[in-house]
């Protein structure tokens, strides 16, 4: 089972509640992260014994323990090491290409929040994403 920490109903619900109704208790096998910091607990918890958690935002200083007593392993992915040490650049472009493709078959749909703004009310959306009020990526239309 697959669990995005960003899908979690935070407000309504406790990471434990969501893993027992979703898991019966026992966790998600992967656990994609891509909210990070002190969220990383709630990504540690919400994973299952030897689970996986993947994260695209982890600067931050975390402690571990509970990721070590769960046996989990932790990936952490950066998207620019091809481009800024010029690493694995064409597997890189290989990826995107096929990430494009799946995005243009419509099998990849962003959940967008319902609130759209325009470039002038740039300072709103910023206050409707600061407020954690936004489902999804808050769109700022030029």
């Amino acid at each position: 089972l697959l669990f995005e920490v960003r899908n979690l109903g935070y407000k309504t619900e406790s990471v434990e509640q969501y893993v027992s109704k979703h898991t019966d208790g026992t966790g998600f096998d992967l656990v994609f992260d891509s909210v990070g910091g002190a969220n990383m607990l709630n990504s540690f918890e919400a994973a299952a014994l030897n689970g996986q958690v993947a994260s695209t935002v982890s600067m931050c200083e975390l402690d571990l323990t509970l990721a070590h007593f769960k046996g989990l392993s932790l990936h952490v992915v950066f998207m620019l090491i091809p481009m800024l040490h010029n690493f694995k650049r064409e597997k890189h472009g290989e990826i995107l290409r096929n990430l494009s493709q799946i995005v243009e078959s419509g099998g990849l749909r962003p959940v967008l929040d319902e609130e759209k703004y325009s470039l002038e009310q740039v300072a709103q959306a910023y206050a409707r994403l600061e407020s954690r009020q936004a489902i999804g990526k808050v769109v700022v239309e030029n």
